[in-house]
């Protein structure tokens, strides 16, 4: 009878590990169609703008060069990216671009060429479809499309814009405009005011002086970190101010949880209401998120790096406050009472006999904050305006120039991958002493 039994509750046990895996993937199915049918992601696929997409991704390696007429002077600008620190000399452009008096030729390639005609009109010759012919008249853009207009081109009554795998045109009221891609960062060394540009690294540091007033090599390094348009020297104090923000709030944390962590620590503070509130300042200071203490303390401090490391400050104390007082707890009362057994006075039994044992735990946890708070401080910048998140969000609400979001992308994964090698190196060299 007690065999039967036995082999009625095995069945009963292995049928209810059955059923427990068969109900267990059920339900992260189910949950998963909720996510679906709940974020709309459908919909979201629907409404995706692959274009934008395909434009933001080329911008990231690529630069472009706009050729613009104002169509209220005439006058003919080529400027990279656009920008006014980026213009060619008056009268000056691209090879691929011929002025003319009040006619310009933009060859785009492949056949494709632009002309900038009097009366503020253009004309494009695209090989395989033929000439778009468009013109201001008023304050109206009229073509010869038609009613039959490719989805290649965006037309309005104010405004036409054409976009091809060579160029975008773009005619307005005020302007008419072209811009070409090419590959790479260009200017990023040097503007084109700058005697040095166009010059190799081979030239500048082997070749004949270039600047009569300078060497190559002094003149090279003051335009390069002063170069207007990629604001070199702007970029390395940001990142500097990055590193910081994380540096002086990870370390200022640790250093005010040590002395609280032994009040908060069952085996070192005998007076349960002092551990009691000491444990829920820490539950308070790690509960309120690292970006609400940064728009806390902005509308309190105002904006600038030091607001962003007293954000990281009071979030890891609660959090280096939690660990360090479980750390002190766990701690082996053996060697501290050999300690006391020598006549060591309490402080000197913390420091030879409890410290030496949780060094190693709070170093790691700390190099380990560190690493991550330099990721935090990015994102922290960017809300108290300091940093290189500041930059970043700024280059990224103009949605002009992405390859300076690529810049600072790049420059931040590196400055990460840094602060990763030297926190372990760092763990190497003080908890295992290689």
């Amino acid at each position: 009878m007690a065999s039967v039994d036995l082999y009625v509750s095995a069945d009963r046990l292995f049928l209810r590990k059955r059923l427990f895996a068969l109900a267990l993937p059920l339900l992260i199915l189910a949950y998963l169609i909720y996510v679906f049918v709940a974020f709309d992601i459908s919909g979201l696929v629907e409404r995706a703008r692959w274009e934008n997409a395909r434009v933001l991704t080329r911008d990231a390696w690529s630069h472009k060069i706009h050729i613009t007429r104002d169509n209220r002077s005439g006058e003919v600008v080529a400027a990279i990216e656009g920008e006014r620190k980026g213009r060619y000399p008056a009268g000056a452009a691209p090879d691929w671009v011929t002025l003319a008096g009040t006619t310009t030729s933009i060859d785009l390639g492949d056949g494709h060429v632009v002309t900038f005609l009097p009366d503020n009109s253009l004309r494009y010759a695209i090989p395989d479809y033929g000439t778009i012919e468009a013109a201001i008249e008023g304050r109206h853009v009229v073509t010869n499309f038609g009613a039959d207009v490719p989805d290649w081109v965006s037309l309005s009554k104010s405004r036409l814009a054409i976009t091809t795998d060579e160029g975008r045109v773009s005619l307005t009221r005020n302007k008419t405009e072209v811009f070409k891609y090419f590959p790479g960062w260009e200017l990023f060394f040097f503007t084109l005011d700058s005697p040095y540009h166009g010059h190799g690294l081979w030239g500048i540091l082997f070749g004949d002086q270039i600047d009569p007033t300078r060497s190559n090599i002094a003149g090279a390094w003051q335009d390069f970190w002063y170069n207007d348009m990629w604001r070199h020297l702007d970029v390395a104090w940001a990142m500097f101010e990055t590193i910081l923000m994380a540096f002086l709030g990870t370390f200022g944390a640790a250093i005010i949880a040590l002395p609280l962590g032994f009040l908060a620590a069952r085996n070192f503070s005998p007076v349960w209401i002092a551990r009691f509130g000491i444990r829920r300042v820490f539950d308070f200071l790690r509960g309120v998120d690292g970006l609400i203490w940064t728009i806390v303390l902005s509308r309190a401090f105002g904006p600038g790096p030091m607001t962003g490391a007293l954000a990281i400050l009071l979030t890891d104390t609660g959090s280096f406050g939690k660990m360090f007082s479980e750390a002190l707890e766990n701690v082996d009362e053996k060697q501290t009472e050999g300690v006391s057994s020598t006549g060591a006075k309490p402080l000197q039994r913390y420091r030879f006999g409890v410290i030496p044992q949780v060094t190693p735990v709070l170093l790691s946890q700390v190099l380990y904050y560190l690493e991550s708070n330099t990721r935090s401080a990015t994102i922290i910048g960017a809300i108290t305006g300091g940093g290189i998140g500041l930059l970043l969000t700024q280059a990224m609400i103009t949605q002009k120039d992405w390859e300076e979001v690529t810049y600072y992308i790049v420059l931040i994964i590196l400055m990460v991958m840094l602060m990763d090698s030297l926190s372990g190196w760092l763990r190497r060299r003080l908890i295992k002493g290689e």
